[in-house]
């Protein structure tokens, strides 16, 4: 019976280390450097230039998807300076005067003081871009 209870205690033991040894090899420490990771150059507008004043506005991030014939509406940026990229698909834009540019997969643009415009899917496929935004609710 002595064997017995021994061996069940090694076994324990034996089992208790086991599933430590098996936790720790599951943690892994944080990584203290980017690996495998792209950061494009910054596409970017000067704040100090746009907006008086930070208090009360958001920085918010939207997916804006424009079916093929959609259009964004004329508008204006003026106290809502924006950063944008596109995703998938084309966008014609149009800003005040004949100021026409086509938008392919890749590009990013701004759109600050004085930027008024408007945009449509002339393609067969849906726009998808990324806006960011400095936006009073």
């Amino acid at each position: 019976m002595h064997r017995a209870v021994s061996l069940a205690i090694a076994g324990t033991a034996i089992a208790a280390a086991a599933f430590g040894v098996g936790v720790a090899v599951g943690q892994q420490t944080p990584p203290s450097a980017n690996q495998g990771v792209t950061v494009s150059a910054p596409t970017y507008l000067e704040l100090s230039k746009e907006v008086d004043s930070v208090e009360g506005r958001q920085l918010r991030l939207r997916i804006v998807t424009i079916e093929p014939g959609g259009v964004v509406a004329n508008h204006s940026h003026d106290g809502r300076p924006t950063v944008a990229h596109l995703v998938s698909g084309e966008l014609t834009e149009r800003r005040d005067g004949d100021w026409v540019k086509v938008h392919q997969p890749g590009d990013s643009w701004t759109e600050g003081k004085g930027v008024v415009h408007w945009a449509q899917n002339k393609g067969t496929v849906p726009t998808v871009v990324v806006a960011v935004d400095v936006f009073k609710p």
